[in-house]
């Protein structure tokens, strides 16, 4: 998506000397990936040097008093995954997931093509302590792969085999367990669990499969310590993370913000129109929030969590003024329905459902179709056989209750919107 292409800085009066300039998106971001030099330059030496002095046990404690919580849209203890995989002992596996399939992210696919030697500082740092025997590197685009295929030739601290792969396309397919498949050359769809994938993963191995930021903030968090990535964010949500701002702002593009920002504060630096009429918050499998709702809120799971929503893999999207929410999430949930990987019932009959009946209600506000969109939600909810029943869930229970006026507009007849759609909707790609 051409609207991610830019990269910004969030420019909240921070230092711009000290720690702040050892974050992600410190340094230049003009030229493509920052090459080994300057990196190991910028940092103060190679990652080696770190893990180098201390022992698995000690970088994974570390780790745990850091806070590091995954990055991809779970929010795992990222020293609580590790630990898990580790106790299988020297042998495991690691994929470093970057396949991004949600249309409205682009964070990964940035700290890949810009800062390609963090995300690799943080493999480096993971097999180390895991005594990892191979690695996977999946990525989304092809800048992306280029520039990890470029750092790699620059490093000669490699200890594993890497395969540099391209992700599948489809939406399901960047879920851990269906990621995991489509390495070992079956269709890119999720496995029904247990076994978990930290238990029984690539051919049955253990395996560790971690998001992009998460390990770049991983690599610096044993370069720096955890009391540096403390010195951001809050005292149970620490640290930094990438947003992927898009909609009705002057400034789209993937934004570094301390957890704990106010919602208002980000919109407004990224050149919000006043006028928007809601927020989506956590993407496709996220929450719309009304501009009111908006005005309390920050960007931290704790304060999302009372207004139903959730930072999820830092996706933001705001509905610009003249746009109709409800047929906008009537598309978004057809999408996603059609989407699926069609292994449970939920999944195959469920969601087209559901879907079927939010744009019933779009079309004319009907109540029988809201009453029916409510109760199969409840009937979907929690028994499909991954999330992606629960998250396309998510999205139509927060389009019913969040765009009130409008559905009193089409009950009436009429619509508020009048704009073209402003979320994107890739062609439907299948599992292979």
């Amino acid at each position: 998506m051409s609207l991610l292409a830019t990269a910004a800085e969030l420019d909240l009066d921070l230092p711009r000397s000290g720690p702040w300039t050892k974050r992600l998106l410190a340094g230049s971001r003009l030229g493509g990936a920052e090459p080994l030099v300057h990196h190991v330059s910028r940092l103060g030496g190679d990652i080696t040097d770190w893990t180098g002095r201390a022992g698995p046990d000690q970088l994974l404690d570390r780790l745990r008093r850091s806070g590091l919580r995954g990055r991809g849209g779970g929010g795992y203890p990222t020293s609580d995954k590790l630990a898990a995989v580790r106790r299988h002992g020297p042998g495991s596996v690691v994929v470093v997931n970057g396949s991004e399939t949600e249309p409205v992210a682009g964070k990964d696919d940035l700290l890949l093509r810009l800062r390609p030697h963090l995300v690799l500082d943080g493999l480096l740092a993971v097999t180390r302590i895991l005594g990892a025997r191979q690695a996977f590197l999946v990525a989304h685009s092809a800048p992306a792969l280029a520039a990890v295929r470029t750092a790699m030739r620059e490093r000669q601290d490699l200890t594993l085999p890497v395969d540099v792969v391209r992700g599948p396309a489809n939406f399901v397919g960047g879920e851990e367990s269906a990621l995991i498949r489509w390495l070992e050359g079956g269709p890119a769809l999720p496995r029904y669990q247990p076994p978990r994938v930290v238990d029984r993963g690539w051919r049955g191995q253990p395996t560790l499969v971690q998001n992009v930021e998460t390990l770049a903030h991983l690599g610096l968090v044993l370069r720096l310590g955890p009391d540096w990535f403390r010195g951001l964010g809050l005292a149970d949500e620490p640290g930094t993370m990438l947003v992927t701002l898009s909609g009705a702002v002057e400034g789209p593009g993937v934004y570094e913000v301390p957890i704990g920002t106010p919602l208002p504060q980000i919109l407004q630096v990224a050149g919000a129109d006043p006028e928007a009429v809601a927020l989506l918050v956590g993407g496709y499998f996220g929450s719309w929030l009304r501009a009111p709702e908006v005005q309390g809120l920050a960007l931290s799971r704790a304060s999302l969590r009372p207004a139903g929503a959730t930072p999820g893999a830092g996706v933001l999207h705001l509905l610009p003024r003249g746009t109709c929410g409800l047929r906008e999430s009537g598309r978004v949930l057809a999408w996603l329905a059609a989407q699926g990987a069609r292994q449970c019932g939920p999944c195959a009959f469920g969601l087209p459902a559901m879907a079927s009946a939010l744009n019933e209600v779009a079309d004319n506000g009907s109540v029988e179709a809201l009453a029916q969109l409510q109760r199969w939600g409840d009937q979907i909810e929690g028994r499909g056989a991954c999330r992606h029943p629960d998250g396309a869930v998510n999205l139509a229970r927060s389009a019913a209750v969040a765009f009130p006026e409008e559905l009193q507009r089409h009950r009436k007849g009429a619509c508020g919107g009048h704009r073209q759609s402003s979320l994107p909707l890739p062609p439907v790609a299948h599992p292979r």
